[in-house]
């Protein structure tokens, strides 16, 4: 008779277990990802501002820079990420560019909507900035 009591507790168990091991797996996974993203956008973003804005092309501004830098982490980071690159003047003649990098988390793959349950699913933001001195050649100082 006591058999017969305890017959489908694994599976109640795995019902009540399985979705909370999927939130926590998509969580870690999603976690990652981010980290893993962050770090290429990290070096991406320093060689994209060192080769497109250190040393111009003649009568290239800030803004074809920018926008070549911008183009440059597009084509290189993929779907799931936006890039986004800003100018500020810094002293002394030199620019900082700053990139802005926005991952949307899935769910493994799936795109995930905004809100689950009430809980707000925000996209995650990572930046970089890098000051330089763009040379010029031929301009006299």
């Amino acid at each position: 008779m006591r058999l017969l009591d305890e017959r489908g507790q694994t599976t109640v168990g795995l019902v009540v277990v399985l979705p909370v091991a999927i939130i926590v797996a998509a969580i870690a996974v999603n976690a990652l990802l981010f980290f893993s993203e962050c770090a290429k956008f990290d070096r991406l973003a320093r060689n994209a501002v060192r080769v497109c804005a250190t040393s111009p092309a003649y009568g290239q501004g800030v803004e074809q820079s920018t926008a070549a830098i911008d183009a440059m982490l597009e084509d290189a980071m993929g779907e799931g990420v936006d890039c986004q690159v800003s100018t500020s003047g810094g002293g002394a003649g030199s620019t900082t560019f700053t990139a802005s990098m926005t991952y949307d988390p899935s769910l493994f793959g799936v795109g995930l909507r905004e809100e689950v349950f009430g809980v707000s699913l925000p996209a995650l933001r990572h930046e970089v900035s890098l000051t330089v001195d763009s040379y010029k050649p031929g301009m006299l100082l």
